[in-house]
Order: C-alpha cells, then sequence, then structure tokens
C-alpha cells in the first residue's frame, strides 16, 4: 500500500532500527516501547489484519519468531520469557498486519514499564546487533 509507513520501513524507504529481515519479512525495534526490547515484526506485502493476511506469510513468522528473533533476544537481551501480541481493528492503530514480540524479565512482574524506564532505542539496537 502506497502511503503505509509499515510497508515503506519493511521495505527499507524508511530507515529504522532493522534487526532481521528476509524475503518476505522485517523485524525492528518499536519506537513506541513499552518494555526494554519490544519488537515488531511485520511481512513485506501489505496484509490489513488477521483476516488477511496468508496462512504460509503468517506460519513463516512464527518460523522467524521462534528460530531467529527469541534466541536473539535471550541471548543479547538477557531476557526471561517472551510476550506475542497481535491486534486487529480495534487496537491496531497502523492498519499493516504485525505482531508485537515483548521481551519478558523475572522482575518485570508482567507489567509494561513507564516511558522514564524505557531504555533508549539506540541502546537496545546496539545490545541486540553486537
Amino acid at each position: 500500500m502506497k502511503d503505509c509507513i509499515f510497508c515503506k520501513i519493511a521495505n527499507n524507504e524508511i530507515p529504522t532500527t532493522m534487526v532481521y529481515q528476509d524475503n518476505e519479512v522485517a523485524v525492528f525495534l518499536s519506537i513506541e516501547a513499552v518494555v526494554n526490547g519490544h519488537l515488531l515484526i511485520v511481512p513485506k506485502a501489505h496484509y490489513k489484519d488477521l483476516s488477511e493476511i496468508d496462512p504460509k506469510v503468517l506460519t513463516h513468522m512464527i518460523e522467524v519468531i521462534n528460530n531467529e528473533i527469541y534466541p536473539l533476544m535471550k541471548e543479547k537481551l538477557g531476557c526471561d520469557g517472551l510476550t506475542i501480541v497481535q491486534n486487529n481493528d480495534y487496537g491496531q492503530e497502523i492498519k499493516h498486519f504485525h505482531i508485537h514480540l515483548l521481551a519478558r524479565y523475572e522482575n518485570d512482574k508482567g507489567e509494561f514499564k513507564s516511558k522514564e524506564d524505557i531504555k533508549d532505542i539506540d541502546e537496545i539496537y546496539k545490545k541486540l546487533m553486537d
């Protein structure tokens, strides 16, 4: 879709903190982080929501999370777990299918961080890419 920000990010038309990409998906840090280690995985093709996404693309996204991203988050961020969130319609600010990947830590009590407790995106990016 021409004006979709996630399409532009996924297809390298807008610079971002890209952590992983292949022919079908892109993974980058969220600029609206709710935890230290909040990533988004998006398909490069535009799908509005769960009702539109190709099941093969969705399966590939889960494989990338499981085989590439979650191990990277555990190794580089030292997280103890992963919360996966996906919104449709209400709660979906950008109408391009995406999955939130939230690093979880034993001491976070399952709560999101206040803005003051979120580290700088460049600091998290550097940890992931070192």
